[in-house]
Parts: structure tokens; C-alpha cells; sequence
């Protein structure tokens, strides 16, 4: 019988729905994952693992990970172009503020579009809720922790006001900056009209996940994504998903942009509270190879954003080489000292007034919002000067631009942060705070 040498000989393993990015193991099977188990099978196609009877598991790997290997050419920093396209519009920086109420208001997103970037106002937040949002803004900032959730449901059960989502889009316009509002399904399909008779230049679709194919009850209307899509004067950018299939369906409905990530956010419990999503690496490869496909099969090309879970420029990095083309942040954003929240940072689903699903942190400010994305920074420790850190990882490992960044060599690395750290982790100093 002729012996199946390639069985348990892991040194190459693919980790993405189509198997397109390499990671090496160091020719041991047993790093690939920490848990003990009754069967580890590899097979061409993936890795299974039994956890329990007929119950088989694919591992799953976050940011913190994996590592990136530079290659046999460098490049002179000056050469690099991180430039990236989101419907009509071109930005110099592949970074987007979330659509938080404490990352992102007028003021915020029209100093990000000047700097290359992008910022997102919430269309259900504060900005829209409250004529002067910034007297709020300073009770949430005020509250003690064990009042914080009650503060914020009640804050937030003030009604949305149509006249101030024209109002707040306009603002950004006049002001020269790029009008882009994000909202939940239901707020899709209430204020469509509204924002296609405004000056909104793109809307993003966000809820904790996003499909196809939801099931409503019978008399309420759900949101048909494609027809959505298709009714909107501006782009349409959908998520959260994690999914190479669900990817692949929002992006054959017709969507602009695609948000993954679900859970991995500074102020989100979503894991803790439902226990759902997946590590951001592998969630980003599989919703990059959907995009691949799709372009090979319509030649429209989706931009991936990696959104939630990311700190550091290297973390931005590590999102690109996993096949993101830009990523979407928000605690870093609100800690500069131009953040409508003051030193904290709240997730989007906290006031829920049914299962809060985010929490109120405090991340102080650190700089300005141009320090922050582009530098000269005055930190140590990867959050400032996010670009030049973008820059000089591309430069690095020879990408002269976020497509070839995308095509960069992976490795598996849990001792990434911590190899070597000892000082740094006792005097937390740099990679250590």
C-alpha cells in the first residue's frame, strides 16, 4: 500500500476559504492549535478537529497571531502608495473612523477627509438625537460606571430627528468633507427617502451581522439588501460578516464595500454576551477570497474592511496581508484630544434597551487627530502615525501598494508581542503598556 507521506506534515497549511495565503509551522503539527483533542485530521482542503462526536471545528486565528515575513526585496519608503478606492472616491490613507458617537461628529469627519481618511457619523447617535449633542456627550463622560448603561439607554431613547440628519450631512458638506452616515437595517428602510433627497455621499449598513436572507415576522418589513442597494443614489458599504458564503452573497446583491469583524471592538461584548464570531485574521482572508472570486467572475471589485479589534499600525498591517484593502478603527481615533468622547469610548449596541452588548472604556487622548494618523508621533508604541507605520510595513516587505501588500508571506507566530518583551512587559513600557 503506498504510504501517505503529506498527512501529518503541516509545514504549509492554508488557513482562508480558498486556501490562497501560506503559513508555515515549523514542521510541527501540534502548534497549530492549543487544544487537546480526540481526532486532528488534516486534510488537503482544511484542518478538522473533533471536539466532541460528530461535532468537527475548523481553528480560527486573530491578529495577535500571526506575523508577517518580509521577502527578498525591500522598497524606498517613497514608493509606497496605500491608496485605496471606496465607491467613486479615492483615499490616500486606508483608514475609516467607526461610526461611534464617541470617535466620530461634524468635526471629526471633515478634519479625516482632509487628512486622506474617512470618518463615519452614526445616524442613530447622539449627533442626530440632540440639537446640541456635545451637552450629552458630557453626562456620558460624567456618569460612574455603575450608572453608565442606565444613563445610556435613556440618552438614547430620544427619537432620531430627520431634520437633523440633513442637518449634520450638510454640515460635513459645507465644510468640505466627505458626508458619510452609517444606520441599522431599520433605519434603512425609515429614512431611505431622507437620505436620498440629502447630500450623503456614502451610507454603510451596519448591524452586529448582516445577511441576505433574514426572516421577519409576517406584517413587519425586513430590508431586501440588493433592492436597497439598488435604490440608493449613494453607495452602499454592508457588514458585519464573517463568512466567505455570506460575503459573497452581499457582494452579489450589490454592495460597495464590505465591513467584517464581529466582536473583536475595544467596547464590544457581542462575543461575551451572544458567543458569536470569529478572529479577525481568518474572517479577513475568507471574506478577501470572496471578493477575489467575485471580481474573477464580474469584474466588479468590493473593498474589504477590516473593522474591530485593531490598535496598532501593525495591526492595520497584518490586516492588509490578510487580503484587507482598509480598516475600520475606533478606539484609537477617540483617543485623540479632537474626539467627540472626551477620553472614553462606548460600543454601538451598548444602549440597546433589551441585551446592552458594549461598555464604556476609558482611553484618555493621547495627540492630535493628525498625529494619530499621520504622524510625527510622540508615542512608542504603535498608535500614532498610523500611515507612516502602513508605509514603512510596505516598505519593509517590498509592497509597493495594498494589492501586493495583500499578497504577502504569513507565518503563525503566538510569541509575536511577547518573545523578547520581558522589559518592556515589567516597566510597561512600548509593547509592554
Amino acid at each position: 500500500m503506498k504510504k501517505k507521506k503529506d498527512i501529518f506534515n503541516p509545514q504549509i497549511l492554508t488557513f482562508n476559504h480558498k486556501f490562497k495565503k501560506k503559513l508555515l509551522f515549523l514542521n510541527n503539527p501540534w502548534l497549530i492549535t492549543p487544544l487537546v483533542v480526540n481526532l486532528f485530521k488534516i486534510s488537503k482542503n482544511s484542518v478538522n478537529i473533533e471536539i466532541g462526536l460528530n461535532k468537527k471545528v475548523r481553528r480560527a486565528y486573530g491578529i495577535d497571531e500571526i506575523a508577517l515575513v518580509p521577502g527578498k526585496r525591500t522598497l524606498d519608503y517613497d514608493l509606497t502608495d496605500a491608496s485605496w478606492l471606496i465607491g467613486d472616491l479615492r483615499r490616500e490613507v486606508p483608514i475609516i473612523a467607526s461610526a461611534m458617537d464617541s470617535v466620530v461628529d461634524v468635526n471629526t469627519a471633515v478634519e479625516l477627509t482632509k487628512l486622506g481618511a474617512l470618518g463615519v457619523i452614526n445616524m442613530e447617535g447622539i449627533q442626530t438625537r440632540y440639537e446640541n449633542p456635545d451637552e450629552i456627550l458630557n453626562q456620558i463622560a460624567s456618569v460612574g460606571k455603575n450608572d453608565f448603561v442606565p444613563l445610556m439607554q435613556k440618552i438614547y431613547s430620544e427619537p432620531v430627528k430627520e431634520e437633523l440628519i440633513l442637518q449634520r450631512i450638510n454640515e460635513v458638506k459645507e465644510r468640505g468633507g466627505i458626508a458619510a452616515f452609517s444606520g441599522t437595517p431599520q433605519a434603512a428602510i425609515k429614512f431611505r427617502e431622507i437620505l436620498n433627497n440629502s447630500k450623503i455621499d456614502l451610507f454603510f449598513l451596519q448591524g452586529t451581522v448582516v445577511s441576505t436572507e433574514h426572516l421577519g415576522i409576517e406584517g413587519n418589513e425586513t430590508l431586501n439588501i440588493k433592492l436597497l442597494c439598488q435604490s440608493m443614489k449613494a453607495p452602499v458599504i454592508a457588514g458585519n460578516c464573517v463568512t466567505y458564503e455570506v460575503a459573497k452573497l452581499l457582494m452579489e446583491a450589490g454592495v460597495a464595500g464590505l465591513m467584517v469583524g464581529i466582536g473583536p471592538g475595544a467596547a464590544c461584548t457581542s462575543r461575551g454576551v451572544l458567543g458569536i464570531g470569529i478572529p479577525q485574521a481568518t474572517a479577513i482572508a475568507d471574506c478577501s477570497s470572496a471578493r477575489d472570486d467575485y471580481f474573477q467572475e464580474s469584474g466588479r471589485y468590493i473593498p474589504i474592511i477590516g473593522d474591530g479589534g485593531i490598535v496598532t499600525g501593525g495591526d492595520i498591517c497584518k490586516c492588509l496581508a490578510c487580503g484587507a484593502d482598509a480598516v475600520m478603527i475606533g478606539s484609537p481615533i477617540a483617543k485623540s484630544s479632537n474626539a467627540p468622547g472626551k477620553g472614553f469610548h462606548w460600543g454601538m449596541a451598548t444602549p440597546s434597551p433589551l441585551l446592552p452588548r458594549g461598555t464604556r472604556i476609558e482611553v484618555g487622548s493621547t495627540g492630535s487627530l493628525e498625529r494619530i494618523i499621520k504622524g510625527p508621533a510622540l508615542l512608542d508604541d504603535g498608535t500614532h502615525n498610523l500611515l507612516g507605520a502602513i508605509r514603512t510595513s510596505m516598505s519593509t516587505l517590498g509592497a509597493k501598494n495594498i494589492k501586493e501588500m495583500q499578497a504577502v508571506e504569513i507565518v503563525i507566530a503566538p510569541s509575536l508581542l511577547t518573545e523578547g518583551k520581558v522589559y518592556q512587559k515589567a516597566q510597561q513600557l512600548g509593547m509592554g503598556k
